[in-house]
């Protein structure tokens, strides 16, 4: 272990903030029950960019530079055309539960997850898949007996792929086909203690991953085998973690609170985005 690294707030006063990622000088993040897409500027000033009904989760852009954004609740992959947000893809066929986390790769290949099974009404776990959407709006599965699919992030090379199952309590990792297609799967880092286990995911330039435990109230830096070399406690459920800033050494956090609901999350506004920075920066995708 290192020198303990404490947490300063960045943005106050959100609902429920999800997948910050760092792009074009800015934070930017979901925040569900606010139901928009904003981004925080260097100085944390916030700007809303887009209002998504269906409560929107994952972002990513193409190489276009046009935003892809999921709408969690109807199950949709939409795309931001100027000011306006188009269908890419229903994936109510093939997604169970609402969509979650995404990530989208160099080519413009969307990899998204879902929940499985309905987490707000607590049903049983059920196992689900992942999900990949090319830029043409193609939907197919790629993995099944995913559980809990969330946080994925992709290698710099662009040939190992790597999904956090929240209730697996591990980091599975796969090849990257021409295709887009994932083979070879493989246990990355098995998670040990109650509770540990992967939210929102991002890679460092050593090739650890950083991944947000909301029950455990603490992001952890972990090693592929599983070894565990920072943790950092959060005041709140951390759901989500991004490496960014101009030299992607700025470790961002974003916490809230699971299973209350909307209207409890709005009255609240407890949700938050933190900071702190790190020595290894960030690499890879998102």
């Amino acid at each position: 272990m290192t020198a303990e690294l404490v947490l300063q707030p960045y943005v106050k006063g959100l609902a429920f903030p999800e997948s910050p990622r760092w792009h074009d000088g800015a934070l930017w993040f979901s925040d569900f029950y606010m139901r928009c897409v904003s981004r925080a500027t260097p100085d944390g000033r916030v700007e809303a960019v887009v209002e998504v009904p269906g409560q929107p989760s994952g972002l990513g852009w193409l190489p276009d530079g046009r935003l892809l954004v999921v709408s969690m609740n109807d199950r949709r992959l939409l795309r931001l055309d100027g000011d306006s947000l188009v269908e890419v893809a229903d994936l109510s066929a093939l997604a169970p539960a609402p969509c979650n986390d995404m990530l989208v790769d160099g080519q413009g290949r969307a990899y998204i997850g879902n929940f499985g099974f309905d987490l707000q009404v607590r049903a049983p776990f059920a196992a689900t898949s992942l999900i990949m959407v090319t830029p043409d709006g193609v939907a197919r599965v790629v993995a099944t007996d995913m559980h809990f699919p969330n946080g994925t992030v992709l290698t710099p090379d662009g040939r190992t792929l790597i999904v956090g199952e929240s209730y697996g309590q591990r980091l599975t990792a796969f090849d990257v086909q021409a295709d887009g297609s994932l083979a070879h799967r493989r246990i990355w880092a098995q998670l040990h203690g109650k509770g540990v286990g992967p939210d929102g995911i991002c890679l460092d330039a050593e090739g650890a991953i950083w991944l947000a435990s909301p029950v455990t109230r603490e992001v952890l830096r972990v090693h592929e085998g599983g070894e565990i070399t920072h943790r950092i406690p959060t005041s709140d459920q951390a759901v989500a973690c991004m490496l960014g800033g101009a030299d992607r050494r700025t470790l961002f956090v974003a916490t809230g609170r699971v299973l209350v609901t909307p209207e409890e999350s709005l009255a609240q506004r407890s949700g938050m985005i933190s900071s702190v920075c790190v020595e290894v920066p960030g690499a890879g995708a998102p």
